[in-house]
């Protein structure tokens, strides 16, 4: 992960660039800290005409014997977590049990962004990984232990069509315990998604006395959940 890996790519990077500044350094006999790396190209400061790239540094290196490998470790004194909040609006069909996703929004706290694009889209992933789980994932076994659901035919998950438009925005909080300042960004939406689709579905059906249920919410399930619930009422006006 960025957290761990990237941190000591990170690391390695500080030590193969100091070699490569005193390399520069040497080369153009100047002072290491009058050598500037600025849009991937290594130059003087003031002097024009010194540019160098890394490919350049690179071939010097290897006809002057200098080895611009580092190895370093990253070992975090403290665990990182991310942070957010995922709301979602759902609507529930009384008479079938079918739950439509409408919308959601989801808010996190992704630590220092990289890459704006990958994050967004392991955000998004997840939250399709947190809808399935909620709606629609389930492992089952007959009675005498044979699983049911052992191939794509039997095992729903979402597709791309099952997709509701998602409002997804971040806040910035970097992690102290990485120079980084990353945080984990692939399980965000599969745990906050589906505490907030079933909260939702929950406070639908409030109103007609069904007041838990279990994952995956699927017709089925909430169709006797509203049956369950109607039948107490019944009973209780017996």
């Amino acid at each position: 992960s960025a957290q761990v890996g990237g941190s000591a790519v990170w690391l390695a990077s500080h030590v193969v660039r100091r070699k490569a500044t005193d390399l520069v350094a040497d080369l153009m006999e100047a002072s290491p800290a009058d050598v500037v790396l600025a849009e991937g190209n290594f130059s003087i400061a003031g002097v024009k005409g010194t540019e160098m790239s890394w490919s350049a540094v690179a071939e010097a290196a290897h006809e002057r014997g200098v080895d611009l490998t580092a190895e370093e470790w990253f070992v975090p004194g403290a665990q990182t977590f991310p942070y957010g909040v995922h709301v979602a609006v759902v609507e529930v069909d009384l008479d079938t049990g079918e739950v439509r996703l409408d919308h959601i929004v989801a808010v996190d706290d992704c630590g220092n962004v990289l890459n704006p694009m990958i994050v967004e889209g392991q955000l998004h992933g997840s939250l399709m990984q947190g809808i399935g789980q909620a709606l629609y994932e389930g492992v089952q076994y007959s009675e005498d232990g044979q699983l049911l659901t052992s191939t794509l035919v039997d095992y729903a998950m979402p597709r791309a069509t099952d997709a509701p438009p998602i409002t997804s925005e971040r806040l910035v909080h970097p992690a102290p315990s990485n120079p980084l300042g990353v945080k984990g960004t692939g399980e965000a939406g599969c745990i906050g998604a589906p505490p907030a689709i079933v909260n939702a579905v929950l406070d639908a059906l409030a109103p007609y006395g069904v007041t838990d249920l279990q994952m995956p919410l699927r017709p089925a399930t909430v169709w006797t959940a509203l049956e369950r619930a109607r039948d107490e009422v019944a009973t209780s006006l017996v």
